[in-house]
């Protein structure tokens, strides 16, 4: 049996502006990675999938004959919850995604292959996995602004005080 995957990913967009950022946090086998990145000239929607494609790659490949592996994600993106029922139906059917964004739906199909998302929308609660994630994904947004294109590691001293993991 599999160790189900647990991930956290965030986004924020400010519409005056057209910036936003994102954050995904993922705890694979007991250890935490997360990245964090924004960009100028963006939508809501790329910017929650940007978060979703960071999370989910460089997994490990599924070995064949082996059961589907669960990814039960965390998010406060209503953009991305509005794909939730392309999201749950990409390993398991041969779905064409959206037009826009074909770039991070690439690779958010590779990264979800053999593996099942589970996605829950949480609300915004302090001292939670999510609100750590959103306060990266808010950085992220006014670095971006300034900045442009970029996407980071969030250290790991920083992701050692994440709550609500252990």
């Amino acid at each position: 049996m599999t160790t189900p995957i647990r991930l956290w990913t965030c986004s924020t967009h400010h519409a005056a502006f057209r910036c936003g950022g994102w954050a995904s946090v993922r705890s694979l086998d007991g250890q935490l990675t997360g990245t964090a990145g924004g960009e100028r000239n963006t939508t809501a929607a790329r910017m929650a999938l940007a978060g979703l494609a960071a999370g989910l790659a460089d997994l490990p490949p599924i070995k064949a004959g082996q059961p589907p592996q669960t990814i039960a994600m965390e998010t406060n993106s209503p953009a991305l919850a509005a794909f939730s029922t392309t999201l749950a139906t990409l390993s398991a059917t041969s779905e064409k995604p959206p037009e826009a964004d074909l770039d991070l739906w690439a690779r958010i199909i590779t990264g979800a292959k053999g593996r099942r998302l589970a996605m829950t929308l949480v609300s915004m609660k302090p001292e939670t996995g999510t609100a750590f994630v959103a306060a990266w994904a808010d950085l992220a947004m006014d670095r971006g602004k300034t900045r442009g294109a970029f996407a980071m590691a969030i250290p790991r001293i920083n992701l050692a005080r994440m709550p609500g993991v252990r």
